[in-house]
């Protein structure tokens, strides 16, 4: 008796904790719309640690980006390939696409599969520098970049040959043209119905052990990113990162010229320190850097030599093409745009040499307000200077003082000032002779 309800019990707690593992059996939701940099990486291996963390069934992946970086595509294939969670991607939704970095990723994939109306492929590696590079070293990328396609196609068991077209000849497929050349699983129409596609169908992962999902109706757990991650995100828009650092340099500009106002120094600090930490995550050309320093001393050489607007054109040149030059980006939408390049330099330009030009001139002219205003004003002696009396000058009776004795209603001119005490020396007053002819 004693035997059977220890069975019972044993039994009991068995399937307390089989229950409990079923319930946390769930799918992981990501959602990767954007292009692949240090940022998404972060959150797709974030997201695979949770999931393996929690035991659940899978991740869906849910892309669509237009490619991205090497090195943050590799490091996202090494964490989907050495995941102990399998990963279902999913091209979604209509119009989207899984291009160049994307079809890297998409092809990782344990599941594989595109919503009606994507597309996928045009993985090329684009030459960094404006294709500035010799054939050694195209070939060297191309040749890398298919070995590591080759690899990954293989493992899964896909089309190599039609995956290193997409590399060699820069091809791309719409999901039907994939799913025919075996480089997707699946086509569906919506999440749900590529879990009723997946249901008891097995697949082999990465380390050759063959898998069965069972997905249909099991609850799905969205996956955020931070705070931190989305802010980082939003300032790796290039766009972005270059706004922030022009502003910041306007601001500290601003402070340089009214020192202790405080406010413009601290901005200017704060942009300039978050760009450069958002420019330090992407690849980024020093050399664009020195071009903007360079345009800011063209605007201030413009308030100094006044060129009539040639030093400042120069310099609003110069901006734009520190501009666009700053992030070295393998796809147009990781650099920064020629609107917002011209949108920025022009005004900035022309504001920056307005406000030179101004404190040039205000430098440059005599201060006529206060005590110092006096000096080389002239005065009337209203007390003989013998050598000190007072004078009236500027509105005002002042003590002053001559180096020669000066009478009552001679005039003077002031030549220095110590204290409340007036330096002056009489103005020598020459009386003209009498026209001929004119009598009085």
């Amino acid at each position: 008796m004693k035997k059977t309800s220890i069975a019972r019990v044993l039994i009991g707690v068995a399937a307390v904790i089989l229950l409990s593992s079923i319930s946390f059996a769930e799918v992981l939701k990501i959602v990767v719309d954007d292009t692949i940099q240090p940022i998404t990486e972060e959150y797709i291996s974030r997201a695979i640690d949770e999931a393996q963390r929690r035991n659940d069934q899978a991740v869906l992946m849910e892309i669509n980006t237009p490619g991205g970086l090497v090195d943050s595509t590799r490091k996202i294939i090494e964490k989907i390939t050495t995941s102990s969670v399998p990963l279902i991607i999913y091209v979604t939704p209509s119009g989207s696409r899984a291009a160049s970095a994307g079809f890297f990723i998409l092809e990782s994939a344990d599941v594989a599969a595109m919503a009606p109306g994507t597309n996928t492929g045009a993985a090329h590696p684009v030459t960094l520098g404006g294709g500035n590079v010799d054939e050694v070293m195209k070939q060297k990328l191309e040749n890398d970049a298919a070995a590591l396609m080759r690899s990954v196609a293989a493992r899964r068991g896909r089309n190599v040959d039609v995956a290193e077209s997409t590399v060699r000849q820069s091809k791309s497929f719409t999901e039907q043209e994939a799913l025919s050349q075996h480089l997707i699983e699946y086509v569906a129409s919506s999440q749900d119905d590529l879990f009723r596609q997946i249901e008891s169908k097995s697949f082999k992962r990465f380390n050759g052990q063959e898998v069965t999902l069972k997905l249909a109706g099991q609850p799905i757990v969205p996956f955020s990113m931070t705070l931190k991650e989305r802010i980082l995100g939003y300032l790796m828009d290039p766009n972005i990162s270059f706004i922030l650092l022009a502003i910041g340099a306007l601001a500290l500009y601003a402070e340089f010229n009214h020192p202790g106002a405080v406010v413009p120094g601290t901005v200017g600090v704060v942009f300039i320190l978050v760009a450069a930490f958002a420019l330090n995550l992407l690849p980024t050309r020093f050399a664009a850097l020195a071009l903007i320093l360079g345009a800011f001393a063209l605007f201030a050489a413009e308030a100094k030599f006044a060129s009539h607007g040639v030093l400042t054109v120069g310099g609003i040149t110069l901006l734009t093409l520190g501009g666009l030059l700053l992030v070295d980006s393998p796809i147009p939408e990781m650099r920064v745009h020629l609107l917002t390049a011209l949108a920025v330099s022009i005004p900035l330009g022309l504001i920056t040499a307005f406000l030179m030009s101004i404190a040039l001139k205000a430098r440059r002219n005599k201060l006529v307000s206060g005590a110092q205003g006096i000096i080389g004003e002239t005065g009337i002696v209203q007390a003989a200077l013998s050598p000190r009396g007072k004078i009236f000058v500027h509105g005002e009776i002042w003590d002053a003082v001559s180096f020669s004795d000066v009478p009552v209603g001679q005039t003077v001119v002031v030549r220095k000032i110590d204290g409340l005490l007036l330096q002056v020396e009489p103005i020598s007053v020459t009386q003209p002779a009498p026209s001929p002819g004119i009598s009085i």
